[in-house]
C-alpha cells in the first residue's frame, strides 16, 4: 500500500471517486491512499450516498482535507471496514495532537452535534473505494461543522500525510496477521 500527497489545490466534486483515480493523477499504481486539500461541492448528480440523494442534501465545504483510498478487491462490506478504519485512524492522530473532544458515530467525526468529517465507501469496476473529507474550515458549510483549523492543526497536510502513514501500516500490519496463523481443523 503506497499514498502520495499532493501539495497543489484540488477541489473535490466527487467525480474523483473514481477508478484509478492515483494511477491517473499521481502514477500511483495498486493500494493507494491519495491525500490533497482543496474545497468541497458535491452536487446530486455525483453523490454516491443515496440516503443524501432521497433526502436532496448536498456536501458543501469552502476547505477540506481529502483522503481517496483504492483497494484493488470487490469487497464492499471489508471497504466499509476499511473505512471505519480510516476514521478512527484520524481519531488517533488527532488526539496525538491533544484533541480529546471528538466522537465517532459509524463513519464520521463529531464534537458534540458538530461534524468534522464526510466519507462514503463504494465500488468501482475494478475495486473498492473510499473518500473521506475532513473540514479545515467551518464556514459556509450547511449543517453545524468543526473544522481542524478549530483544534489549531496548521500543517494540514502534514497532518494528512501522518494519517496516510498510519492507515498503510495498519493495512501491512492487517495483511501480515493473516500469514503468520495457521488453520484450525
Amino acid at each position: 500500500m503506497k499514498y502520495f500527497i499532493e501539495h497543489k489545490l484540488l477541489n473535490y466534486d466527487g467525480s474523483q471517486l473514481q477508478s484509478l483515480f492515483a494511477y491517473k493523477n499521481f502514477g500511483l499504481m495498486g493500494d493507494s491512499i491519495s491525500v490533497f486539500r482543496g474545497s468541497c461541492h458535491v452536487e446530486q448528480n455525483e453523490m454516491v450516498d443515496m440516503e443524501d440523494v432521497l433526502a436532496k442534501d448536498w456536501i458543501y465545504s469552502e476547505d477540506m482535507l481529502h483522503f481517496i483510498v483504492e483497494h484493488f478487491d470487490m469487497d464492499l462490506e471489508k471497504a466499509i471496514i476499511r473505512q471505519r478504519l480510516l476514521i478512527a485512524t484520524i481519531k488517533e492522530e488527532l488526539e496525538k495532537l491533544g484533541v480529546k473532544t471528538l466522537s465517532r458515530s459509524g463513519d464520521d467525526l463529531y464534537e458534540e452535534d458538530k461534524k468534522l468529517s464526510v466519507s462514503i465507501s463504494t465500488l468501482s469496476p475494478v475495486s473498492s473505494m473510499i473518500h473521506c473529507g475532513l473540514n479545515v474550515s467551518k464556514l459556509n458549510t450547511p449543517i453545524p461543522t468543526i473544522g481542524l483549523g478549530d483544534f489549531r492543526i496548521q500543517d494540514v497536510l502534514g497532518f494528512g500525510e501522518r494519517v496516510a502513514e498510519h492507515y498503510c501500516d495498519e493495512v501491512l500490519s492487517m495483511r501480515l496477521a493473516r500469514c503468520k496463523v495457521r488453520g484450525v481443523s
